[in-house]
């Protein structure tokens, strides 16, 4: 039998997330923002009924091309909101309109990869829980992170969405010690 964190499961869609995908570092500045964008759009939600809804999205925003949402506007957002296979927000759809702006910017600076993996020296931080209730919801980087992605003008990232977000984009290795993909996960950040 595999032995997997507490959160996933039952759903097969939950068991493939958690055995490919999170926790798998992310360098891609593009797949970054979308896993950002995603986390936001969770807030006040679960994580499963934004797996369900993922390829939606991702044909919903153009793929998740932060160039080509950042020229959208109100004609973009009457569509979105009329969407049923989203999340129909209009505060969460158009912060991912200005976000991409923002995102531009950052990565035009310094690219967005580079932006982010730099809060941990561009390795992900490797922790150790045994269960699930060690794990925290935010920590002072995540606060950090999310405070500066503010000064730049990014919305729907505070601290605990910002953790989450660096779980699944493998920024901290929070797959519980007793986990199958725990010694996996820490392998791929050395």
């Amino acid at each position: 039998m595999t032995t997997r964190c507490d959160w996933a499961g039952p759903e097969e869609i939950y068991l493939r997330y958690h055995d490919t995908d999170w926790g798998v570092p992310e360098y891609d500045s593009r797949a970054l923002w979308e896993k950002l964008v995603l986390d936001g759009f969770q807030a006040g939600l679960s994580w499963i009924t934004i797996l369900k809804k993922r390829d939606n999205f991702r044909a919903a925003f153009a793929g998740f091309d932060p160039n080509v949402i950042a020229g959208w506007g109100e004609a973009e957002i009457a569509v979105l909101l009329q969407n049923p296979g989203i999340i129909r927000h209009r505060g969460k759809i158009e912060a991912t309109i200005s976000n991409a702006r923002v995102w531009q910017q950052i990565e035009a600076d310094q690219g967005f990869d580079r932006f982010l993996w730099n809060y941990v020296d561009g390795r992900p931080l490797q922790n150790a829980f045994l269960t699930q209730k060690e794990v925290p919801a935010q920590t002072p980087l995540s606060l950090m992170i999310s405070k500066d992605l503010k000064a730049r003008g990014f919305k729907f990232c505070g601290p605990v969405i910002v953790y989450a977000f660096m779980e699944a984009v493998g920024m901290v290795n929070d797959h519980l010690t007793t986990c199958h993909r725990h010694a996996d996960i820490a392998a791929m950040g050395r």
